[in-house]
């Protein structure tokens, strides 16, 4: 039998996952890699004795990631330790109210029993609907391809019946009534870079995935998951290849049509492609030259993308004893802000911010007594507020670490290192359609069947992973997609 060759563009989580997958199966992969190392959005930077990981910092859902080792005959705790992260979140607003965010069932009924006590049995009620929606949303489809028409009407009697037309923020007020608390268990969308009040309810899903399966980070960083990752691809036999962006994909036809990848040092055929690249750059850049891939260009253009983020990467020369490992700060408007980033295109004044802190957890990642930190916050892409980044980003820049200030006293005097990393870089660096920082935005309307597929509809021999593909977005999803889209390929070539 001929060994099938496969090219995988792009070495995300996604890439890195269906590659794995496909060499275990008996596939040749080639793994292309644009930048010097690979991670795509994980990418890692180091400075002054400092890690930042560039992107993905939530763990969860650590199952899935154990089945890639699995699939090579591996134990994942060979090539990375997973540490617990205790609080998941710390909640601040304004007005000085916290909420630890936790998956002990205990503690976090005591949070809420704190903050907001009349809303105690309501969030139960709601935790145990999350159940079933995790039960139908993650469990049973979140790793199954919708090719067809027909495998949307099969789950739509289950998508309706738990509601799934409601948004994630509407859902939440139905069972409890403190803002903050409404807030707490309804922010998980933007995580994914969705609207939480336009975001469908399938989403609560996270609430109980976390719960049941806890929220983790890896010691080293999320960069030693995949240096952990390639480690294991490498030792199967896969080819890795860094610094070698694809420049163009021609397809040749016939009984098995085969793929031909240009870099600037080759021109190879290949039986398949598994692209891990942007949706929008896969259609109109890298398959430019094949007309079949222009009407799916033309509709991912049209479709809604999710926001954009400006993330500062800093380092301290000193420690802050009492930070949670996650933070959230909410801003003194929560729907209004977000309408202004999703809708308005405005680049507001005010702003919401994610900090993380990974030497709570891992204090390696920083020089003794310093702190290893990123912040970012959520802005309107390019398509709706397309704003000069190189003048506005370091002032924004500057008004977010200001603003930090007041949670971290001295911050400013005790950096050592920064970057910047703004929606202009997102379209440069990582070829994000409109610097989206998650691909297609999370909207029912553009869920399983609506979403670009695993498998290409006309153009035999490729396959889509990703935040832009089935399921969608964050770690669990691009892993997820990578082990839909794998069963299609293994279904297509009797694998």
């Amino acid at each position: 039998m001929v060994e099938l060759r496969a090219a995988v563009i792009g070495s995300g989580f996604g890439g890195l996952a269906a590659a794995i997958r496909l060499q275990s199966s008996g596939v040749k992969v080639t793994l292309f890699e644009a930048r010097d190392k690979p991670g795509g959005r994980a990418y890692v930077y180091q400075d002054q004795g400092f890690t930042f990981d560039a992107g993905p910092t939530v763990i969860t859902a650590p199952q899935c990631l154990e089945e890639l080792f699995t699939a090579a005959g591996r134990r994942m705790a060979d090539y990375v330790e997973l540490l617990p992260v205790t609080p998941f979140y710390r909640l601040v607003w304004p007005d000085g109210e916290t909420f630890d965010y936790s998956g002990d069932a205990d503690k976090l009924e005591s949070e809420i029993r704190r903050i907001a006590p009349d809303d105690l049995e309501g969030y139960r009620r709601f935790y145990k609907y999350t159940q079933k929606v995790y039960a139908k949303g993650y469990d049973e489809l979140g790793a199954v391809p919708f090719l067809r028409f027909w495998d949307m009407l099969r789950v739509a009697p289950n998508l309706a019946a738990l509601r799934a037309d409601r948004s994630v923020y509407g859902t939440v007020s139905r069972y409890v009534k403190s803002e903050h608390l409404r807030q707490a268990l309804s922010f998980h969308p933007l995580l994914v870079g969705g609207h939480p009040y336009r975001t469908s309810a399938i989403y609560t899903l996270i609430h109980h995935l976390e719960r049941k399966w806890g929220v983790w980070f890896p010691r080293g960083g999320t960069g030693a998951l995949i240096r952990g990752l390639v480690k294991l691809f490498i030792e199967i036999g896969g080819e890795l290849r860094l610094n070698t962006p694809v420049r163009s994909i021609h397809v040749e036809p016939g009984q098995r049509p085969k793929h031909f990848v240009t870099t600037d040092a080759a021109r190879e055929p290949f039986d398949l492609v598994v692209s891990n690249a942007d949706v929008h750059h896969t259609y109109s850049k890298l398959y430019q030259a094949e007309p079949r891939a222009m009407p799916m260009a033309h509709k991912v253009e049209r479709m809604t993308w999710s926001m954009s983020l400006v993330v500062i990467y800093f380092g301290t020369r000193k420690r802050y004893p009492e930070l949670a490992h996650h933070t959230i700060l909410f801003g003194p408007r929560y729907k209004g802000l977000l309408d202004d980033i999703f809708g308005k295109g405005v680049l507001a004044d005010d702003f919401s911010l994610y900090l993380h802190a990974p030497t709570v957890t891992d204090p390696s990642l920083a020089p003794p007594g310093g702190e290893a930190f990123y912040v970012l916050s959520p802005v309107p892409h390019l398509g709706t507020a397309p704003v000069d980044w190189a003048t506005v980003g370091p002032k924004y820049a500057d008004r977010i670490l200001e603003a930090l200030e007041e949670h971290l006293p001295g911050l400013r005097e005790s950096i050592v290192t920064r970057r910047v990393f703004t929606p202009a870089d997102f379209a440069h660096e990582l070829g994000a359609h409109q610097g989206s920082a998650f691909s297609v935005a999370p909207l029912l309307t553009q869920s399983a069947y609506f979403r670009p597929h695993n498998r290409d509809d006309r153009i035999p021999g490729l396959y889509l992973v990703g935040a832009g593909t089935h399921p969608g977005a964050g770690v669990p999803g691009v892993v997820n997609s990578a082990k839909a889209t794998v069963s299609v390929i293994q279904k297509d070539y009797s694998l």
